[in-house]
């Protein structure tokens, strides 16, 4: 199990307790806990202490702090639809059935409005900025493999550039966001998008990796096989094998032909260097 730093959501001591209550416990801690394991149970169990599914922490509401978060798992989507029944609110319906991977909601939004096919979203998330991005994009991004095929089906643009800052940062397409994701959770619909046409030699100015966060990066001149590869950065945590496992079918779809592996897994890594 991978542990997520929340350090910089809560400030705890080491003892789990928040030291700006002067020792009192910390409930809104075992909620970032809970958040970090993508624990519906877990939850569940802390809301129901009497910790508010809708107070700010630090200033974030507890639905964002979740979405922000580092894991990506199936039990994300129950862990959502806990809060929301608590009484969270995502605050954007299609970015909620999205993350919920809704299709049902998804194509009954698309009917009541075209506009919602377009729609920007701005989810702060963990890895590759989804600042001013499409619905496909956070598909990528979450591994909404049933949205996704709902948002192709009703003619979203596999290469819709995301949005671009004043420094240049962005401007990816949906399949930059699941080319190196932890655990490789993203291969289904990395695959999804290949199939339905992403254009794996396109090239990005500059990517945002993990805005506003610790390990946050910017890589520049990336395009989705170089990106893929940046997996093996050291604040990216990414397993070497699936890295090179996601190079390999990039590149096969790319240039029609198997690339040889060298070195992997990399014996000077693995040496203790």
């Amino acid at each position: 199990m991978v542990r997520i730093q929340t350090h910089h959501l809560l400030r705890l001591g080491a003892d789990g307790y928040d030291c700006r209550e002067g020792g009192a416990l910390a409930t809104a801690a075992d909620l970032l806990r809970a958040f970090e394991e993508h624990s519906p149970d877990g939850i569940r169990a802390v809301l129901a202490t009497g910790v508010s599914p809708t107070e700010p922490i630090n200033g974030k509401r507890p639905v964002e702090v979740l979405i922000e978060m580092y894991l990506r798992s199936a039990r994300f989507p129950e862990c959502l639809q806990v809060m929301l029944d608590a009484g969270a609110e995502v605050g954007d319906p299609v970015l909620q059935a999205v993350l919920l991977d809704d299709d049902e909601k998804l194509r009954e939004l698309l009917s009541k409005s075209s506009k919602n096919l377009q729609r920007r979203l701005n989810p702060l998330c963990a890895f590759t900025s989804c600042r001013g991005v499409s619905a496909l994009h956070v598909c990528a991004d979450f591994n909404s493999t049933r949205c996704a095929r709902v948002l192709l089906a009703a003619g979203a643009d596999v290469n819709a550039r995301a949005d671009r800052d004043a420094e240049g940062l962005g401007g990816q397409t949906p399949i930059f966001h699941a080319v190196n994701s932890i655990f490789n959770y993203c291969r289904p619909v990395m695959e999804l998008l290949v199939d339905a046409g992403a254009d794996l030699d396109l090239r990005v100015q500059a990517i945002l990796w993990g805005e506003s966060m610790n390990w946050e990066t910017v890589v520049y001149d990336v395009t989705p096989i170089s990106y893929a590869q940046c997996g093996l950065y050291r604040q990216f945590h990414r397993r070497e094998q699936d890295i090179y496992s996601n190079i390999q079918y990039l590149h096969r779809k790319l240039h029609d032909k198997e690339l040889r592996l060298r070195n992997v897994p990399n014996k000077y890594l693995v040496v203790g260097h």
